[in-house]
């Protein structure tokens, strides 16, 4: 059975806050909660300035969109907690 990813995260390979929060939802094995989109395709930078975003990394959560490498994870984080209780 396959989950529907809970984020997305909005991020660029060559930019190195993108690659902290990719790291981090490896290292901490959270990679079925967490859809990559690389905004060098057209499309997914589309669908993040219609989010309201502008630049990566940045994480939309359904409702709600969240810059910057630190915020990210510690949104994940949080999120991560809640799950394994």
């Amino acid at each position: 059975m396959t989950t529907t990813p809970t984020f997305e995260l909005f991020h660029a390979i060559a930019d190195p806050a993108s690659a902290k929060v990719r790291a981090w939802v490896v290292d901490h094995d959270f990679t079925e909660h967490v859809r990559f989109r690389n905004v060098s395709y057209a499309e997914v930078q589309a669908d993040l300035t219609a989010r309201g975003g502008a630049q990566p990394p940045a994480l939309w959560d359904g409702a709600t969109l969240l810059a910057g490498a630190d915020a990210i994870i510690a949104r994940l984080a949080a999120h991560a907690d809640v799950g394994r209780r």
